[in-house]
């Protein structure tokens, strides 16, 4: 899971699956209501242990983004994908889906307002290189446009430095603007709020932005000073790379800027000068997600896509492994044994009348990168026909805060965009394996927002409906001490077979799951 902020092995490492002999029934066998736990039963302990002692063993090095380790966690998964003869995603035929990427180094340097500097690294923070002096800052309020409210009304931007501030207007009532109701929009959305300014400030012709949001500055101090401390930095999808910048500021640098900013919101031309002087060190990195597809009987065209991410955080300055068993190795092998379940079924006579896409994906630990790859820039198969996502991040653990029986998973957003994939989730729970659906991460106001820290996210925000599986975090949660003798197999089968059960009648509805609800 994102925190907030070899080669191949020989064939003698084939999982078991590869070696299981399945006769394949003739087509006029068909059974068109298949009982799915007869394949079920097909995901053991034993086979999720093999794989995970080999895919979180110390020889795949922590399988960090771009690094040798996560190259031999694709090529694993490759040779299991073709070993159960489930066959590529791609139409070339290739397993692996490039996802171009490009490594920036915690920058150093400072900016300047008024004469005044202000270091890099404490009050204000920056994740990308800046570099140039301004005269005339554009402060465009809290950098909105929406509906009939526009902050960039009247106003030049064109290559200028914007200065935002967090937030959004209220009415004289006290209910907000955008929504006018006592509800806050999306552009008061942690996740979202950075992106969305930055969208529109660049396509308003903006240079960078200078941006105040005192309440989560700590927040991007913390990963600003972790990364560097373990000399590392951002991650970004090649194609998203800009010239543009954002500079995170705190109270005490943005009243250098504007003495006024808490309680002006009227965007107004600014005669102050600031110097920017912050230099970073840019690498190209190659990374991949692994997708393999079992196409649809009836609705070759329609797609569930699974997903897990192969990737973890590699190894610490001081050389200690970070394995990843549970954060998201439990969700990887348990992908394999579910691509293996339905592959015994389509083998049989019975494959799903939808296509199943089998997606690992990379560079979650680095911002949702390879899900947001697939979603936003190259997706295998269109948008507009992928009917559901479950994904699949930590689910072999049991978290050391919850009370209860520990045959429980924690479900976040089976009802944030449809109301027949939440009862769907449910009836096939009750039905199959009655484990306790534990909702307590998918509340709204969850500080953890879990909901925008793995792959399903990038699903969600397209109007797909998800699943996310989740266990929740323990004491070994991103530390050298997530391994795979601390995982609960029993409790890793069942949350997998879970998926299955529900992927199987996702898969073979009669008709798509029905989106009722719009993404926030």
């Amino acid at each position: 899971m994102k925190k907030i902020m070899l080669i191949v092995l020989g064939l003698s490492m084939a999982c078991n699956s590869a070696q299981k002999t399945v006769v394949e029934q003739p087509v006029d066998t068909l059974k068109k209501k298949a009982d799915s736990k007869v394949y079920a039963t097909t995901i053991t302990e034993e086979e999720l242990k093999e794989h995970l002692y080999t895919y979180a063993s110390d020889d795949f090095e922590g399988r960090e983004t771009g690094q040798p380790g996560q190259k031999k966690a694709v090529a694993y998964l490759k040779e299991h994908y073709e070993a159960m003869g489930i066959k590529a995603a791609k139409a070339d035929g290739n397993y692996f889906q490039e996802v171009p990427l490009e490594y920036n180094k915690v920058p150093q340097g400072a900016i300047t307002v008024n004469g005044k500097t202000f270091p890099l690294g404490e009050d204000v923070l920056g994740f990308s290189e800046a570099v140039g002096s301004y005269d005339n800052l554009v402060y465009v309020g809290f950098g909105i446009e929406d509906g009939d409210y526009s902050d960039y009304e009247g106003i030049d931007t064109e290559g200028k430095v914007l200065l935002i501030k967090a937030g959004e207007p209220k009415n004289a009532d006290g209910t907000y603007v955008i929504s006018g109701t006592q509800e806050k929009s999306i552009w008061s959305n942690m996740s979202e709020a950075i992106g969305k300014r930055t969208e529109l400030a660049v396509k308003k012709g903006a240079a960078g932005i200078l941006y105040f949001d005192d309440g989560n500055f700590p927040r991007f101090k913390q990963y600003f000073d972790y990364s560097k401390t373990n000399n590392t930095g951002r991650m970004q999808l090649a194609a998203e790379v800009s010239d543009n910048f954002v500079i995170l500021l705190n109270k005490i640098a943005a009243q250098a800027v504007f003495p006024g900013i808490t309680n002006d919101d009227q965007p107004k031309v600014l005669q102050t000068p600031v110097s920017l002087s912050i230099k970073s060190e840019d690498n190209k990195i190659s990374s991949e997600n692994v997708a393999a597809v079992i196409k649809g009987r009836t609705k070759p065209d329609e797609y569930v896509v699974i997903s897990s991410h192969l990737d973890h955080i590699g190894v610490t300055a001081a050389g200690e492994i970070n394995n990843g068993a549970d954060d998201d190795g439990s969700g990887t092998v348990a992908l394999l044994e579910i691509a293996e379940a339905f592959k015994k079924a389509q083998k049989e006579g019975n494959g799903p009348e939808r296509s199943i896409v089998f997606l690992h994906v990379t560079g979650e630990e680095k911002g949702l990168l390879g899900s947001k790859y697939y979603t936003d820039h190259d997706p295998i198969y269109p948008l507009a026909n992928t009917v559901a996502n479950l994904n699949i991040d930590m689910i072999g653990r049991v978290d050391p805060k919850r009370n209860g029986d520990r045959n429980y998973i924690y479900l976040i957003g089976s009802d944030k965009l449809s109301t027949e994939l939440h009862e769907l989730s449910e009836d096939v729970n009750k039905k199959y394996m009655n484990i306790e659906l534990d909702y307590t991460y998918n509340d709204e106001n969850d500080p953890n927002r879990f909901y925008y820290r793995s792959d399903h996210y990038n699903f969600a925000k397209n109007n797909i409906p998800i699943i996310f599986y989740f266990n929740g975090t323990h004491e070994d949660y991103h530390k050298p001490g997530d391994t795979p003798d601390k995982i609960n197999y029993d409790l890793l089968k069942n949350r997998a077979q879970l998926v299955f059960h529900t992927a199987w009648e996702v898969a073979n509805k009669d008709t798509k799951i029905v989106v009722d609800k719009a993404s926030k």
